[in-house]
C-alpha cells in the first residue's frame, strides 16, 4: 500500500541531497501548465526537490512522438539524473527502450501500464495506476445526485484508462438514476485525440444546444473544446485527473466546472521520491500497482475522489459524498472494472453512443 505524504508546493529546488539523488522529470510534449499530468508530476517533483535539498530539473521532448521522449530520456540519463519521473501511457515504449540500457537509474511512471510496457516491467521500474473507474462512478452519481439528468461524456481516445472513467461514470450515473426514479440520458463519445479542435467545439455545441446540461471532459486539454461549448450555451463542466476547476473557470467562465474525478499523482510522486530517498525503493522496483480507495474516513489518503473543489448543493453534499467512498470501501457499493464491451451499458439510464468524433 502507498501512503500518502502531504506538503507538496510549487516552489523550485535546488542543491545536491546526501547520497547523490538527482531527480528528472521528461514531459510527454505537453507543458508543465497543462493543469493535468505534466503540472501535477511537476510541481510535484520540484516541491520534493525544495524540501530535500533534492537537484531537480525537466525535459520537454522536442516531437510528440516515442523518438522525442526517449530522447529526452537519454539525455537526462547522460546528465546525471538517476531518478527520472514520466507521466502517462505515452511512455510504455520509451521506458522499455530506456530502462535496461541505464540500470542505474530509477524510473517512476504515472499511468504507464503492462500492456503500455510491452508486458514487462524492468527492475529499475516502478508504475502506478489508477482506478479511473471509481472516480467516474463518483463523478456520474454525483451529477445526477445534484440534478443532472442530461449528461455527456466525452473521452480523449479509447483507451483503458479513458474507458474506465467513461464505463464508470455510467455506473454511477446509473445507480443515482435508480435511487432518484430521474428519466437521464448520457451522450457518450471519444474525441479519438488529446486536445481540443474546432470541430471538436462544434459537437459540444451540438450537445449542449440539443439539451445537454453537463459533460465529463476526460482527456488532457480536450476539456478546452468541452469548455467553449458550455461557455456559449451556460452548461457545465467535469474536469479529469487533477482539479481542473482554475483552469475551465479562470480561461471560460467562474462557476462552469461542478467537480474533478482526481487522481492522486502528485501524492504517488512524493511517496516513490521519499522511499528512494530513505533507501526504501526495493519495496517498489519491478512492480506495477493498481492505486484506488484506501480509507473510508480520510479522504486525503485516497488515490481517486471528487475534487476540493466540487460545487456541492442541497442534494449531494460533502457528507452525501463521503458517505459514498465509505460505502465503496466497504464494499456495499461495487464498481465493475470491465471494459471488454465495446460500448457502455446501463440498466436504467439511455446511452447515446457515437464512437469517434474525429476518425
Amino acid at each position: 500500500m502507498l501512503l500518502s505524504i502531504t506538503g507538496c508546493s510549487s516552489a523550485s529546488s535546488g542543491g545536491t541531497a546526501s547520497g547523490g539523488m538527482r531527480v528528472a522529470m521528461v514531459t510527454d510534449y505537453g507543458d508543465i501548465a497543462d493543469q493535468s499530468f505534466n503540472q501535477s508530476a511537476y510541481e510535484a517533483c520540484k516541491a520534493f526537490g525544495e524540501a530535500n535539498g533534492v537537484d531537480f530539473t525537466y525535459y520537454r521532448p522536442e516531437e510528440d512522438s516515442t523518438v522525442g521522449r526517449v530522447a529526452m530520456i537519454e539525455k537526462a540519463a547522460d546528465d546525471g539524473y538517476n531518478v527520472i519521473v514520466v507521466p502517462g501511457f505515452a511512455f510504455g515504449e520509451p521506458i522499455s527502450m530506456t530502462a535496461e540500457k541505464y540500470p542505474d537509474v530509477k524510473f517512476v511512471a504515472l499511468d504507464v501500464s503492462e500492456d503500455d510496457l510491452g508486458g514487462k516491467v524492468a527492475p529499475n521500474v516502478f508504475s502506478a495506476v489508477y482506478r479511473e473507474e471509481l472516480a467516474g462512478y463518483m463523478a456520474g452519481y454525483a451529477a445526477v445526485k445534484m440534478g443532472y439528468t442530461r449528461l455527456g461524456f466525452l473521452g480523449g481516445m479509447a483507451i483503458p484508462s479513458v474507458i474506465r472513467f467513461g464505463y464508470g461514470f455510467v455506473q454511477g450515473a446509473d445507480a443515482a438514476a435508480a435511487e432518484n426514479g430521474a428519466d437521464v440520458e448520457i451522450k457518450y463519445a471519444y474525441g479519438n485525440q488529446f486536445y481540443g479542435d474546432p470541430e471538436i467545439t462544434t459537437a459540444m455545441d451540438t450537445w449542449y444546444q440539443s439539451g445537454t446540461e453537463v459533460v465529463f471532459a476526460c482527456g488532457g486539454v480536450i476539456f478546452t473544446s468541452v469548455a467553449e461549448a458550455a461557455a456559449n450555451s451556460g452548461g457545465k463542466v467535469i474536469g479529469v485527473d487533477v482539479d481542473q476547476a482554475a483552469a475551465i473557470d479562470g480561461s471560460y467562465g467562474e462557476g462552469i466546472t461542478i467537480t474533478s474525478a482526481t487522481k492522486g499523482l502528485g501524492a504517488t510522486v512524493n511517496t516513490l521520491l521519499s522511499a528512494i530517498r530513505d533507501g526504501k525503493w526495493d519495496s517498489y522496483a519491478g512492480q506495477i500497482r493498481n492505486l484506488g480507495l484506501e480509507s473510508a474516513d480520510d479522504m486525503s489518503v485516497n488515490y481517486v475522489g471528487l475534487a476540493d473543489s466540487t460545487v456541492w448543493n442541497d442534494t449531494f453534499r460533502e457528507s452525501d459524498y463521503k458517505a459514498l467512498v465509505a460505502d465503496m470501501v466497504n464494499g456495499e457499493v461495487i464498481v465493475s472494472n470491465d471494459f471488454s464491451a465495446a460500448e457502455p451499458g446501463a440498466a436504467t439510464v439511455r446511452i447515446d453512443f457515437q464512437g469517434n468524433i474525429k476518425q
